[in-house]
């Protein structure tokens, strides 16, 4: 008979997810780590994170019967031609490749109510919870407790064959199963490529992020203006960052994702700034509803598109940002009057 652990992690693989583990439901292993963060206030605006800070000691505050923590990951990979290098000067944005195809989120929760259903199938009357990372759980400690991989100088979970570009799903389960053995190694030896790499400089050491710095907490997280003294090194992300990511080593020869549903939209891979900048609030609902970006909402989209047609400094973006003035809404108006005098200093600089 083979085992059901064995058997667990093989549906896991046929519903689409590249790796799983087992880990044990105790502690979390980083719990004070969080803890000394928080208190720090590297969190910033994540004041959720504050709030929910005791429920990640410990899974049972999901499951108050949990056992056991079957951790998976998808690889959402996508090729590039040169890792971690935009082109300011073309009028387009770049949105994190996570964020290019559907919502992840909904991708991955229905597999896992999936691999729960098939699992109560074999075990009738077990219980379980499927999470993403909307549920107050600390995946990465519990992804290398399941030997998924180790934590990176960028605090992204790294694994030797996928690089670090994959989602983490959990399915809390009341079940005594058998745990994989820890990922106990570290990988990145002397490398700081990560570190070296950030445009905001949001790394305050190996494994320790300020995310008040972070372009991706800039762009998603953040809901008022983004600092003066940090939008230019935005560039021309809109939507989340890849930078830590494409520097990795790790990263470069990994396998791009085969997960359809996470196959980048064309206009997301590229995304013409001066179009965006005219979205009214129909056509955001319309595109966007359906993926991560609607998480932005259109105020906090189009506040980082001036700033990335500021970064850009073309003045054909002049006539948008100039009609974006007029915007309902103060955060974007405020945006392009700054993108505005940042091409206007450009252009006097130039003459």
């Amino acid at each position: 008979m083979i085992p059901l652990e064995t058997r667990i992690k093989e549906r896991a693989h046929s519903l689409g997810f590249e790796l799983a583990g087992i880990a044990p439901a105790a502690p979390a292993d980083g719990f004070d780590r969080l803890r000394d963060w928080l208190a720090q206030g590297f969190a910033g605006e994540m004041t959720y994170m504050e709030r929910q800070a005791e429920a990640r000691r410990h899974p049972s505050s999901i499951l108050s019967e949990v056992r056991s923590v079957v951790m998976v990951a998808m690889n959402y990979r996508i090729r590039r031609q040169e890792a971690g290098v935009g082109n300011q000067e073309s009028g387009t944005g770049r949105v994190a490749s996570y964020a290019q195809g559907a919502d992840y989120h909904d991708v991955l929760r229905q597999r896992l109510n999936s691999l729960l259903a098939w699992l109560q199938i074999e075990v009738p009357g077990c219980r379980g919870r499927g999470v993403v990372d909307t549920a107050p759980l600390l995946e990465r400690d519990f992804a290398r407790r399941a030997g998924l991989g180790w934590f990176g100088k960028n605090t992204m979970l790294l694994n030797r064959r996928l690089g670090s570009f994959f989602f983490l799903g959990a399915l809390l389960l009341d079940l005594e199963l058998t745990a994989d053995a820890p990922h106990e190694t570290q990988h990145c030896g002397t490398c700081t490529a990560c570190l070296n790499s950030c445009p905001t400089q949001a790394f305050v050491g190996p494994g320790v992020l300020d995310a008040r710095r972070c372009i991706s907490y800039l762009t998603i997280e953040l809901r008022g203006a983004v600092p003066d003294e940090l939008a230019p090194a935005m560039g021309d992300w809109i939507f989340g960052c890849d930078i830590c990511q494409d520097v990795c080593p790790w990263n470069r020869k990994a396998p791009p994702g085969a997960e359809p549903a996470l196959t980048p939209r064309p206009d997301l891979e590229a995304v013409d700034l001066v179009e965006l900048l005219n979205i009214t609030d129909e056509e955001f609902r319309r595109c966007f509803r359906q993926t991560a970006l609607w998480r932005g909402k259109r105020r906090g989209l189009l506040r980082n598109v001036a700033i990335a047609l500021g970064n850009c400094g073309d003045a054909a973006a002049l006539p948008a940002l100039r009609r974006a003035l007029a915007d309902s809404e103060p955060l974007i108006r405020n945006a392009a009057a700054w993108a505005i005098g940042r091409i206007e200093a450009r252009m006097q600089g130039e003459g």
